[in-house]
């Protein structure tokens, strides 16, 4: 199997809060918005992040979803100063602050995390040890 992902499906209970956040809060615009159904949205060359109803998810899959738990989205900005600002407007389209902006325990990173409203943790951070590509490379 080559090593790639191209789809992340996160099963929701409100497609609308979805919206909410991700294309009225933070501007993204969905790449397919199917209404009732699922909403894509581009977050990466070749990588698409999908919200799914839960109710079709669980049909789709023949399982019950449970949530999500274990694990983190991250989104790296580009100072310390960006995360707050990231931050309030991700509670401003319906999220809930987890972790306020710190210092991290771990490898000098300045971050906070943010719960979706639909359980999705994501990881707000600055991480001076990082850069990220025009192309999204990462460098560690």
């Amino acid at each position: 199997m080559t090593q790639q992902l191209h789809l992340l499906t996160v099963a929701t209970a409100d497609l609308d809060a979805v919206r909410r956040l991700y294309s009225d809060a933070l501007g993204w615009e969905p790449h397919t918005d199917v209404p009732g159904e699922i909403v894509f949205y581009q977050v990466a060359p070749g990588l698409l992040l999908g919200f799914f109803d839960g109710e079709k998810f669980d049909r789709d899959t023949g399982q019950a979803h449970g949530g999500v738990s274990g694990v983190t989205l991250a989104h790296n900005v580009a100072s310390r100063e960006d995360v707050a600002p990231l931050v309030a407007v991700m509670v401003s389209g319906g999220a809930v602050v987890v972790k306020p902006p710190r210092e991290s325990e771990f490898g000098g990173i300045f971050h906070a995390l943010v719960r979706d409203p639909n359980g999705v943790l994501w990881e707000i951070a600055h991480n001076p040890t990082w850069s990220i590509e025009p192309d999204g490379a990462v460098h560690l």
